[in-house]
């Protein structure tokens, strides 16, 4: 298992957001889950017209414990993009976690995906 090392005022942060340093999922499990990610987050630079004109962001390389905290959100209804709150809402915890893994996987650092 890789870790990461994180200053003092970043963990802090962290702990006090809910977020963990790490996910513990698998991301071997993660990539077989993308199906529903790889339609906007998939395509680089892509941007979205619902429910506004933005670009999409880019999950690869992406923190884990960012990914899974910004799922539960969407999950729970604290963020609100209409088309990541249908996709969260039929994620389980098991499935955030596989999808954080392989999102934050060396590998996708440089790939862009």
């Amino acid at each position: 298992m890789k870790r990461i090392l994180l200053s003092g005022f970043a963990a802090a942060v962290m702990l006090a957001a809910g977020v963990s340093a790490h996910a513990d999922g698998d991301a071997a499990a993660g990539k077989k889950k993308t199906t529903m990610c790889q339609g906007c987050h998939g395509i680089p630079d892509y941007k979205t017209a619902f429910p506004s004109v933005y670009r999409v962001p880019k999950l690869g390389g992406q923190h884990a414990g960012y990914i899974v905290k910004a799922l539960q959100g969407y999950k729970s209804g604290e963020r609100s993009h209409p088309t990541m709150r249908a996709i969260a809402a039929d994620l389980s915890d098991q499935d955030m976690a596989d999808l954080a893994a392989y999102y934050s996987a060396d590998n996708l650092k440089t790939a862009g995906k």
